[in-house]
């Protein structure tokens, strides 16, 4: 994905006061989100703060974004979905649906590459994703 380019993907928000449809921008270098009219962002999921400094945390975030998986140069349509949970600590669960099959990562510190790149290795051989996230130009 290039710095010119913004991926948009919509979600849930969920915290003790209940839960919220949310758009999550990001365009390579930031993601952010706007949560009960307060703009989040940073330079990575678990580093969401407030222009006030304010980090967001002591909820869950929720979403799906389309990710094809490329198969010996054909590309096949999956779906990634994500849970992030914000609190003492930051947790993010990735999902990828592809081929009937459920590959999976968990990884604590909300690190979205590494997680992604847990998910790449399960991957049948030959296949890879068919496009980068989070990466600036």
């Amino acid at each position: 994905m290039s710095s010119e380019s913004t991926e948009v993907w919509t979600g849930w928000y969920r915290d003790r006061s209940g839960a919220e449809a949310i758009v999550i921008t990001a365009d390579g270098r930031r993601v952010a989100v706007r949560i009960r009219g307060t703009e989040y962002a940073g330079e990575s999921f678990a580093a969401l703060v407030a222009a006030d400094g304010q980090a967001l945390t002591g909820c869950v975030l929720e979403w799906d974004l389309p990710l094809p998986v490329v198969v010996d140069g054909v590309s096949q349509q999956a779906t990634l979905s994500c849970l992030l949970t914000l609190g003492e600590r930051s947790d993010l669960s990735l999902a990828l649906h592809y081929g009937g099959a459920a590959f999976e990562a968990c990884v604590a510190g909300g690190d979205f590459e590494g997680a992604l790149a847990r998910v790449r290795r399960q991957l049948p051989p030959g296949a890879d994703f068919g496009r980068p996230l989070l990466q600036p130009a």
